[in-house]
């Protein structure tokens, strides 16, 4: 796609935009709604206010008079449109007389580009760009598919990294894209994720009190410089991931909340439109509109700015009507249960249009609870998205890591449970932001033991993160293992490179999403039992776990873990396969910071059946430690 600029999109909806509007299946609203520049000096703009008495847009061209430029209804639609003498980068409002005869000045819900925060004016801005990705948009679906390498660096634009002569100044997008791609590809991520960058009125939310559904925000720039962030890191052979926020919207004055006076956007009763953890507002998924304004979204960032997929944030809190609440603050469904009936319709359409017009990119589920089918086809009884968090592996995994090895023995299940549904749903295994906040603590601090067994331990949940069914994800810095928990007001800590210890985590993410890459048994069976098949599950006294992964082609990978402090030589591992087999990954080895146990490079198979398998090799399993072999020659 090369630049569709807004002169080219700047017209009324026709009788049919309108109806496919109201009826809940439009999908490209940002190209209509809001405000678009028609010619030299003037632009269309046009809102959704179906209770109000009148709406007038306001702005610097015309001295913020209410009066000056009136919207007519466009029959009984709700929508209010008309032309007023605004150009490129004049900020306006909407002016929304309600029935009781107030005025709210509200700012655009369509606007593409939005004041600085904190300034809430919706800015007219011409969206026209000259992409240069047309080789990674041709070949996306490849590097997408659920048998390739998918490892994402999830990371906050406002924090990453600030101007170092400045500290205070935030990078804007253009100014981040070289060194963040110089830095993601150094450390071999295939995708970047990005914390919301919808524009926020508060910007310790992170984005995620989403309230400019159709604009970036412009703390960090302006559009265009989001697209130039967007298509250097496809040149480079990154794809970009954005979290979106459809689960709910903050309450301030000039946002969603009670738009034309009514609730329009959400609902009117708290038991089915407030969430008490955000104290923020739910949308209503069973109004039409509001299906139309959501999907619209997403269709903006997938198309307008080339995302490579959507992360939906607090999916579980869409599905359930009872989220987070006590008896007697919520309400059941017709049929008397708890899920969200609406929201639930809403996901499926949603994903189902999405797959259909953007067959190469991913919509992926934050979504913490046992429903059934979240990346499931919609045409099976699934929900439709292509990847679920694995929110359990996270939170178990982490509690496990936390206690000392000499009580870990007593929580081996912790380990072994996620066989029992790891093939259930398209996982990803993610160390996330929610991990490092709100006194958690960073992942290096959870870690029992002195500074040795901390790094160490780091490095065994990185390398079983990654030897794991599931594609990954890294919250940025856990490649440098800070001690501090992540703030979004210092963000990384560079420095840390300086020292041994840091460095050698680096390197170690480095290796693993190189091998990751490189062995197809860890990658190309994901989502597959048999991919998967427990060679030592269950040895908590000596705290050994072991497990094979394999390729498409049946090609094997030996994963052999331990989680106690002791060198455990002379183990005895079973491996489907006879000959030499090449140890690939030492977490101990001395360049990572660990104390140099290893098996000089790998061993050579004997006749001896064990744990169900033909042959073994005899290995020393380093202390803390994680090792991968593969068949290969000396």
């Amino acid at each position: 796609m090369t630049g569709l600029g807004g002169h080219a999109q700047g017209h009324l909806l026709g009788d049919e935009d309108v109806y496919w509007f109201n009826e809940g299946t439009h999908r490209s609203l940002g190209e209509k709604m809001g405000a678009h520049p028609v010619g030299p000096g003037s632009a269309q703009f046009a809102v959704w206010a179906p209770n109000a008495s009148g709406v007038a847009v306001i702005g610097d061209f015309n001295g913020w008079d209410s009066g000056a430029d009136p919207l007519e209804p466009q029959g009984v639609s709700g929508i209010w449109s008309g032309i007023a003498p605004a150009r490129v980068g004049d900020v306006y409002k909407f002016a929304v007389t309600t029935v009781s005869g107030r005025v709210l000045e509200k700012a655009d819900p369509f606007a593409r580009c939005t004041e600085v925060p904190p300034r809430t004016g919706s800015v007219v801005w011409d969206l026209g760009y000259e992409w240069h990705d047309a080789n990674w948009m041709a070949e996306r679906g490849e590097r997408a598919s659920h048998r390739s390498a998918i490892a994402i660096y999830e990371l906050h634009v406002g924090s990453w990294c600030r101007d170092p002569s400045d500290p205070a100044r935030f990078l804007r997008y253009e100014e981040l894209a070289q060194p963040l791609l110089a830095h993601v590809q150094r450390c071999g991520f295939t995708h970047v994720e990005l914390l919301p960058v919808m524009e926020h009125p508060f910007y310790g939310s992170w984005g995620y009190q989403t309230t400019g559904y159709f604009a970036p925000s412009r703390r960090f720039g302006d559009p265009q410089g989001l697209m130039t962030l967007i298509d250097q890191l496809h040149g480079a052979g990154i794809g970009v991931i954005l979290d979106w926020v459809p689960s709910h919207f903050p309450s301030d004055p000039h946002g969603l909340a009670e738009f034309d006076g009514t609730h329009l956007y959400e609902h009117a009763d708290p038991r089915l439109g407030f969430h008490p953890d955000w104290k923020s507002l739910i949308f209503n998924y069973g109004r039409h509109e509001v299906r139309s304004f959501l999907a619209s979204s997403a269709e903006h960032w997938l198309s307008r700015y080339h995302a490579d997929g959507l992360r939906v944030d607090a999916v579980a809190s869409m599905l359930y009507r009872d989220y987070s609440r006590q008896p007697g603050e919520w309400l059941p469904n017709q049929y008397g249960g708890r899920e969200n009936l609406e929201a639930i319709e809403f996901l499926r359409q949603l994903n189902t249009g999405i797959y259909a017009d953007h067959p190469d990119v991913h919509v992926i589920a934050e979504e913490s609870t046992a429903f059934p089918g979240i990346s499931r086809p919609v045409d099976v009884g699934g929900v439709g998205f292509g990847f679920k968090w694995d929110m359990g592996w996270m939170h178990d995994t982490l509690e496990y890591m936390a206690h000392d090895p000499v009580h870990r023995r007593y929580h081996h299940e912790q380990l072994r449970f996620r066989s029992v549904y790891a093939f259930t749903e398209n996982f990803v295994l993610p160390l996330s932001h929610d991990e490092v906040v709100h006194g958690k603590g960073s992942l290096l601090a959870k870690m029992p033991g002195d500074d040795w067994q901390r790094f160490a331990n780091l490095r065994l949940l990185y390398c079983y993160q990654y030897a794991l069914p599931g594609k990954k994800l890294l919250f940025m810095g856990a490649e440098l293992a800070p001690w501090r928990e992540w703030s979004h007001e210092s963000g990384i800590e560079w420095g840390l490179a300086e020292y041994a210890t840091h460095a050698g985590v680096q390197a170690l993410v480095c290796d693993l999403n190189r091998l990751y890459r490189e062995l197809p048994a860890l990658h190309e069976l994901d989502h597959e039992p048999a991919g998967f098949q427990w060679a030592l599950p269950d040895d908590p006294e000596t705290g050994l776990l072991s497990f094979l992964r394999y390729a498409r082609d049946g090609s094997p990978a030996l994963v052999v873990c331990n989680f106690t402090p002791l060198v455990r030589d002379n183990v005895l591992a079973g491996v489907p396969r006879a000959g030499f087999w090449a140890e690939r990954l030492n977490s101990d080895a001395l360049a990572y910071g660990g104390s140099g146990v290893g098996n000089l490079g790998g061993t050579v198979s004997h006749p001896l059946p064990n744990h169900f398998m033909p042959h073994s090799i005899t290995i020393s399993v380093p202390p803390l430690a994680c090792l991968v072999f593969e068949p290969g020659e000396r």
